[in-house]
Parts: C-alpha cells; structure tokens; sequence
C-alpha cells in the first residue's frame, strides 16, 4: 500500500512528507500550472531534493507523437535524474511511446486511464504503474472499482510486477475504495490525504486524555515536565 502525494508544491511535499508515510510524488501539466514554476526543471530537481532518491517522481510528457514523447523522456531523465517515473498517456501514440521507453529501460507510469482495455494494454507493455482516473470515471457513470477490480485481478492471475495507482480523487471515500478494492496506490492532492485527520473525534478524544492527565499531575504538567 503506497501513499503519493499528486502536487508540485514545494511546502505541500515538505508537510507531507514529514507528516505522512508519503512515498513519492506525481505531477501533470495542470498540476504544474498551479504552481507555475519559472523553471521546470530546476523547481522539479527541487522536488527530488526534499524526497530523496527512496521515493518514486512521476513527470509526465506533454507530446501528442510517440517520437517526440520519447525525445521529452529523454530530455526529462536528464535534466533531473534516471530514476523519474515517466508519465505516458495511453493513447494510440503513447502506446508506442511506453514500448520504445520499456525497451530502453525506462520507468514508466501510464496515465489517463479510463477504460480497462487501455489498462489491459498497458499492462501487457509492462510498465511500472498504471494510473486510472477514479473520480473522472466516476463522473462519465463507469464503475472505476470496477476497472481497478479487474485490473488488480488480471495482474494476480498473469503475475506482472507492475502496479495500480489509483488517481484523480474528490475526497477520502474514493481513496479508501480504490485500496479495498485493489489499488497496490493512490496519488491524491495533500488535501485530501489530511481530510483523513479532520475528525473532530480525533481532537476530543486527545483533549479528553489531557484532561484526565493534567487532573491527576497539574495544569501544564506533561510527560517531560515529570
């Protein structure tokens, strides 16, 4: 089970990366717009600094022809380093793209994934990661547990490495589905992960232990101060 944060947001990578067992970070083109970084590459090799080399980054290519996708994977392992995941689309020409990256050796993570037989597809090219789109499967009324259901079948049964990061979240129930329901992934704005602490159980029931604390040994009186 991975937690990955989907933003580009230096001090959102910061918080959640200390905060949460966060273990890489994806990005899109929007995804970058939010941000808007003066230089692409400098602010990506950013990113790595903060997560280190033991967590995945995802960067995606922007082409629409197969050719001019690898030239970009290319120009991305380069600028930033060989280990970056490259984001592919599962389209017809990405489709080429991935098999041309594989056979280099590249990571890839193949993306925008709205059908199970572009899963299947991308699957039997062997990449690293496929990243179905769950609210947005949602939202055109397909099943995306469904899809990831399948998916995560047809990987046991074949036994391909390759794994489900479930993408493209609203809020925490999706996110909980998408593992019950197989994902090995999930990518999610920080937002969304930090709605999973936003109980307001969460904070009574530690108010309610510091009270019964501070009853006993005195206000302000904590652990440290014994």
């Amino acid at each position: 089970m991975e937690f990955i944060v989907d933003t580009v947001n230096l001090e959102e990578i910061k918080d959640a990366v200390d905060h949460m067992p966060i273990v890489g970070v994806t990005s899109n083109p929007s995804i970058v717009k939010q941000t808007n970084p003066e230089n692409f590459f400098e602010h990506m090799r950013k990113i790595r600094e903060i997560i280190g080399m033991e967590r995945s980054l995802h960067v995606q290519v922007i082409s629409k022809n197969s050719d001019e996708m690898v030239a970009e994977a290319h120009r991305i392992l380069k600028e930033i380093d060989d280990q970056v995941y490259i984001k592919v689309p599962v389209s017809y020409e990405g489709m080429k793209a991935i098999k041309t990256l594989k056979a280099e050796g590249v990571k890839v993570t193949a993306t925008a994934v709205y059908d199970l037989m572009q899963a299947y597809m991308a699957l039997a090219a062997n990449v690293d990661y496929i990243a179905p789109y769950v609210n947005r499967i949602g939202n055109l009324g397909a099943d995306p547990m469904d899809l990831i259901s399948n998916l995560s079948d047809r990987i046991a049964v074949d036994g391909y490495n390759t794994k489900i990061v479930a993408a493209s979240f609203k809020g925490v129930q999706q996110v909980r589905d998408s593992f019950n329901f197989g994902a090995h992934a999930i990518t999610a704005p920080v937002a969304v992960l930090k709605q999973i602490f936003a109980n307001p159980n969460i904070e009574k029931a530690v108010d309610d232990f510091n009270k019964d604390w501070y009853a006993m040994y005195g206000e302000n009186v904590g652990i440290c101060e014994l």
